[in-house]
């Protein structure tokens, strides 16, 4: 009889996908590292002919000029509002969504469903001239809706938000046993009562993906904020406070560099906040 070891054989093909992973994993991380560097970076090493990847003397002084600037405390504030009201709405609405055109029959769902599938293929690119115009109309109406408003940015993120929320949630809600309403109806529960409190949980995992994805692109959006926010500095977003670093012959890097590393901490906090839901979602796609 052979002599069997407990160590395990690694093959080939695993040991070069691990390979390329960290390889993959170490481009898309660089950038991050580079940047939370030059945060701490003196200006001198900053501009640098040959800037080294490391610092024996960081600094605060970066972040302390872009705390220090003026309003920086209201763009964050403006972004904030902007990102966890688009969240909440996009959650609530897609949620309604996706039950109607997955648990109800009638008329003209399944063109529904294609103009969703149809509205995610529009590049962002085309349709923001037109949606200026039609949120400097709206704003004939309701001034709070109109250009050089919070409510324009929120409005705008929900339109481009919402279709791919609906798609992706629309899977989850019908993986749900259709048995599952119908002995609940047994039991006594309204339609009202299984959606929010037997549905509604179920679903949860696909609603923390999509809260994610929609607090990201609220949160990091410069063409929208520069579009329609044109001279009400005071509804400015933080990627636009950033913006005045930005000069024609000498950049400030260190507050650019400063500003985007305070920028990435929501997002990592938010994302950390709902790792364990997000999480169970890849697991679910993976059985699935």
């Amino acid at each position: 009889m052979g002599v069997t070891t407990g160590r395990r054989v690694r093959r080939p093909g695993r040991l070069i996908a691990e390979i390329v992973c960290v390889v993959i994993a170490g481009m898309v991380a660089f950038p991050v590292y580079w940047m939370v560097l030059s945060a701490f970076k003196p200006t001198g090493q900053i501009q640098a002919e040959n800037p080294r990847p490391w610092t024996l003397t960081p600094t605060l002084e970066h972040f302390e000029r872009v705390l220090s600037g003026e309003g920086f405390a209201m763009f964050f504030l403006n972004s904030v509002i902007v990102a966890v009201v688009v969240v909440a709405l996009s959650l609530l609405l897609s949620f309604l969504s996706a039950v109607a055109l997955t648990r109800f029959n009638f008329k003209g769902r399944t063109v529904l469903l294609v103009m969703v599938l149809v509205a995610q293929m529009v590049p962002v690119e085309a349709l923001t001239i037109p949606l200026f115009f039609l949120m400097r109309s709206v704003g004939d109406v309701a001034p709070a809706f109109g250009t050089n408003h919070l409510g324009s940015l929120i409005l705008v993120h929900l339109a481009f938000s919402l279709p791919f929320a609906i798609w992706m949630l629309r899977g989850f809600v019908a993986a749900v046993p259709q048995e599952l309403e119908e002995a609940s109806k047994i039991d006594g529960a309204s339609r009202m009562r299984f959606t929010w409190q037997i549905l509604f949980p179920l679903v949860a995992p696909g609603l923390v993906a999509i809260s994610v994805l929609a607090f990201i692109h609220a949160w990091n959006d410069f063409l929208f904020a520069k579009t329609f926010i044109i001279s009400n500095t005071e509804n400015q977003t933080l990627p636009l406070a950033i913006l005045v670093f930005f000069k024609p012959e000498d950049t400030d890097w260190g507050a650019v560099m400063a500003g985007s590393t305070l920028m990435t901490i929501p997002v990592l906090v938010f994302f950390i906040l709902v790792q364990r839901r997000l999480v169970s979602v890849m697991g679910g796609a993976v059985k699935g």
